[in-house]
């Protein structure tokens, strides 16, 4: 074998293997990790390879090989440690001891080109001492999911984790909700942070407030770095937590997005959506849609995210607390609502085309909004997108001709929450000058996509890779969301 040949000469011209990554967590210590190998896979097929992301790597993606992403996303070569996280959580509102990254682990840390640290994190790549009896893997159809959601939610404006590659393993898995062996993969995410609200419960519950502190100096250090200086940093991070927690379900629910399971573990110290499993976007307007088909209760739906999100920050308080003041924790969980609220108006106006409006009519819109669209259960991202096709300086004119050559609403007198809707749509128009109208028709079209991603979508897609290994729809769909078409 030539010089030319080695691996380790072959791994030294891998872009993905030469970036500068931080030992920022691994320099915490094992007391929050457990050094793991990746499973070794019989196959490495690259279905998916995210060119938009590599730019803030300070990668060309014309640079990039195929094969440098099998190498380093799939075969695992060049990089150690790989580091399986430990945390606990609150699942169903049960304590669970026994959980950490039981299908991942921490693969390397990134400084992007916008100067902030970004985690490699994997899902489907083997077992690890936190599998509690599961085989560690990712089904095909779950890498596709997560996939879609991801650039779905960063397409909407949404603060998400995204996937960075997805690669066909060539493992037959058995789960349960399946009749028969089904594909694998495994997945590299890229999200600013994989420290869970659990990471610090698991501490609280081995007795460490010691290494609690520790996790929250390295928190506020690397992802909380403007308020590290500050003499009462940490009431500041818990107090900025929330604000970002409470505006993230905010888009979520602008969105038209469940999570399915928000369980402590899933939920980010750095207010960042990540690990998407059984979510689903709504039909119409129901907020007791729920995703998760063992959700028996509908305890995550859709309608109680912010409810849950802020029970969630209220137990990370019991952690926290042995480090910040009680006080002070009460009174950052205070604001919740404050932001949730101001952030849903903010981005539900621009849904319906509003930079800004007064706080009475912006009230009163949203509110016959939500009344229309949960009364008529038309399609909930339909409506919006229908307002976007069909808006018309017209409307300005007669509240008889806001949405009138749309095929999805009422007939004038047939809906009296509708027929008061457009008659207020049409008076706020005029308080606008006709000149307005083209910024009010660019923020519908900007807001509003025409791709929903609603699970008949979803199959749709799948079902040409599952019948006949067709990736071109897939293809299709995912350009169609990155270019908001």
């Amino acid at each position: 074998m030539t010089l030319a040949e080695t691996p380790n000469h072959q791994n030294s011209h891998n872009p993905l293997l030469t970036l500068n990554y931080e030992p920022a967590l691994e320099s915490l210590g094992d007391d929050y990790y457990d050094e793991v190998a990746a499973e070794e896979f019989p196959q490495h097929i690259l279905r998916w390879r995210n060119d938009a992301l590599l730019p803030y790597l300070g990668l060309d993606p014309q640079a990039v090989a195929d094969e440098h992403f099998i190498t380093a996303f799939s075969k695992f070569q060049g990089r150690k440690p790989l580091l399986a996280l430990r945390y606990h959580g609150y699942q169903f509102g049960e304590y669970n001891p026994n959980l950490g990254d039981g299908r991942g682990f921490l693969y390397g840390q990134i400084r992007a080109t916008n100067g902030e640290l970004y985690d490699f994190g994997t899902k489907g790549s083997g077992r690890t001492p936190y599998s509690r009896g599961g085989d560690g893997m990712l089904t095909l159809k779950g890498g596709v999911r997560e996939v879609l959601a991801a650039e779905a939610l960063h397409q909407l404006g949404v603060r998400t984790s995204r996937c960075l590659s997805m690669i066909e393993t060539g493992l037959s898995l058995w789960r349960g909700d399946e009749p028969s062996p089904t594909r694998s993969s495994v997945m590299v995410r890229m999200n600013s942070s994989h420290i869970r609200f659990g990471t610090f419960e698991r501490l609280h519950y081995l007795q460490r407030p010691d290494l609690s502190k520790k996790l929250l100096d390295h928190v506020i250090e690397y992802y909380y770095q403007h308020l590290a200086k500050e003499p009462d940093n940490y009431a500041l991070f818990y107090a900025e937590l929330v604000k970002r927690v409470a505006e993230l379900v905010a888009q979520w629910m602008a969105a038209g997005f469940c999570h399915a399971v928000l369980n402590t573990d899933n939920m980010s110290i750095t207010g960042e959506s990540f690990d998407y499993g059984p979510y689903a976007f709504i039909p119409t307007y129901d907020p007791y849609f729920t995703a998760a088909y063992f959700d028996y209760y509908g305890r995550y739906c859709y309608g109680h995210q912010p409810s849950i999100c802020q029970l969630n920050l209220e137990m990370l308080q019991e952690p926290l607390k042995t480090i910040i003041n009680k006080a002070d924790l009460e009174v950052g969980l205070a604001s919740f609502n404050e932001h949730y609220h101001a952030k849903y108006r903010c981005l539900m106006l621009k849904k319906l085309g509003f930079e800004e409006l007064s706080y009475p009519e912006a009230n009163e819109l949203l509110h016959l909004t939500i009344q229309f669209l949960q009364d008529s259960q038309v399609g909930y991202h339909q409506f919006f997108y229908e307002m976007a096709c069909t808006f018309s300086p017209k409307w300005r004119d007669e509240p008889a001709f806001v949405m009138n050559s749309s095929d999805i609403v009422p007939v004038p007198g047939a809906s009296a929450i509708f027929d008061n809707w457009c008659i207020l749509y049409h008076k706020i128009l005029n308080n606008f000058d006709r000149d307005r109208l083209d910024a009010i028709a660019k923020t519908l079209a900007e807001n509003n996509p025409k791709i929903a991603l609603l699970r008949p979508v979803i199959e749709s897609i799948w079902e040409p890779i599952f019948q006949e290994d067709n990736w071109q729809p897939f293809y299709e769909l995912v350009q169609m969301i990155q270019s908001r078409s």
